[in-house]
């Protein structure tokens, strides 16, 4: 299915522009060669990210207006550890209320806040803890987390399945009175985390009667392996860990990407096709996303806050532009012959507008032959379909979590589901 869904001041000013320009341009040099757009400059930074946290758009949904602008007041550069800094002031603030609430047993107050101190640390790590500022803003996060997941019912347990020397973390969570319960396997994006998993839709797919285990993607948060051809073996390791849990009906899985994590549930809806019920993929790159062609205008898009380059060769733990666009043609799942075979359903979604992933992708997925596959398509919407009148929340709920419940009914559910009946 389709649907549409700061001399003088004048002088200290024109000043400050161009000392922002010139150090936004210098620090996209360090980066990368200069066939990638400039970034924002710090004005424009700070303007865009007040907007998205007043209008609650990613990356900065869920934090407070007053606090974003006491955050960019104290923002003088674009220095990743002034970022990391300004942020995590304003996290170290709900942490400690959170501790005294918790001491004086105000459980309710310290979970909320304990989930504030959470989102400004992960805020200061974004995209990725690539400085020594973030990635101790991006340890703090780990940590709020886990206190703020002490307070959750039905609880949160923390993961550790053995992996190659390594191991990967995951977080399981399961509805009340439902045993063995079915499964959505959640994963991570570029820049978001497991953690945001459980604090996305989790508690939809509880009151459901679904369980829930979210797992960061190859090449970011606590994977322990970087994203490769083949790297899809670790989602592997953890479907073989579920089918040791007596809780889990490992029988009833479905898998579900947005953005980036898209690619890898379009991959085992191949790969696992026996093994889950289907897989959602949402703005998940599939051919053209991993050509030079798409990448070299494509990282300029203003549709990401900032810091994209760096971002997407992280995950494939490379550091220059050349290593970035040789690696990543290697990845599609044209090139690699999966188009066209045998697959779990799956359900295709993104906007038209798209100018982080390209549209074509979902063509290509969808238009492959195999098994039939159905599509939602905003035709106004961008980077995973989301739109001012279909945010992702909306999407979530109208279209994604009703296909997965679908997906996952038992033979008994289907057996005993009411039939449409001729009206008289």
């Amino acid at each position: 299915m389709i649907k549409g869904a700061l001399v003088p001041q004048k002088d200290r000013f024109h000043l400050n522009e161009c000392l922002a320009a010139m150090i936004a341009v210098l620090f996209l040099s360090i980066l990368t060669p200069a066939q990638i757009a400039p970034p924002r400059t710090l004005d424009e930074l700070k303007q865009e990210t007040q907007k998205r946290v007043d209008e609650n758009l990613a990356p900065a949904g869920g934090m407070k207006s007053e606090d974003a602008r006491e955050a960019l007041s104290n923002l003088h550069s674009l220095d990743r550890d002034e970022w990391a800094a300004v942020w995590s002031a304003i996290a170290d603030r709900y942490d400690k209320r959170a501790k005294q609430e918790e001491a004086a047993d105000n459980k309710k107050a310290a979970q909320e806040d304990y989930r504030m101190a959470w989102r400004y640390y992960s805020f200061a790590r974004w995209p990725i803890p690539n400085s020594p500022g973030k990635e101790k803003a991006y340890q703090s996060a780990l940590a709020a987390f886990r206190d703020y997941a002490r307070f959750l019912d039905p609880p949160l347990e923390t993961v550790h399945i053995p992996f190659e020397g390594k191991e990967i973390v995951g977080y399981l969570r399961l509805p009340k009175g439902v045993r063995p319960a079915p499964m959505v396997l959640t994963i991570s994006a570029l820049d978001s985390r497991k953690e945001d998993g459980v604090q996305g839709e989790d508690a939809a797919f509880i009151r459901k009667g679904i369980g829930f285990f979210a797992v960061d993607e190859p090449g970011t948060g606590q994977a322990p392996i970087t994203a490769d051809v083949g790297a899809e073996r670790m989602f592997s390791r953890i479907l073989d860990y579920l089918a040791t849990r007596p809780e889990v009906d490992s029988h009833r899985i479905v898998v579900r990407g947005v953005s980036w994590s898209g690619y890898w549930a379009a991959k085992l809806a191949y790969v696992e096709k026996d093994r889950i019920r289907g897989a959602v993929v949402q703005g998940g790159p599939v051919d053209d996303y991993f050509s030079a062609e798409w990448q070299r205008p494509g990282l300029g898009t203003r549709e990401y806050l900032f810091d994209l380059f760096p971002a997407r060769a992280s995950v494939y733990g490379v550091k220059t532009l050349d290593e970035f666009l040789a690696f990543g043609p290697r990845m599609s799942l044209k090139g690699e012959g999966f188009l066209g075979k045998p697959s779990a359903p799956m359900l295709i979604i993104n906007g038209e507008k798209d100018t982080q992933v390209p549209i074509a992708d979902l063509y290509t997925l969808l238009h492959s032959g195999g098994t039939p596959k159905e599509a939602w398509v905003n035709p106004n919407g961008g980077h995973t379909g989301r739109s001012a009148d279909w945010p992702n929340s909306r999407i979530s709920a109208e279209i994604v979590l009703p296909w997965i419940e679908a997906r996952l009914e038992s033979p008994t559910e289907k057996k005993n589901a009411p039939t449409a009946s001729s009206g008289s």
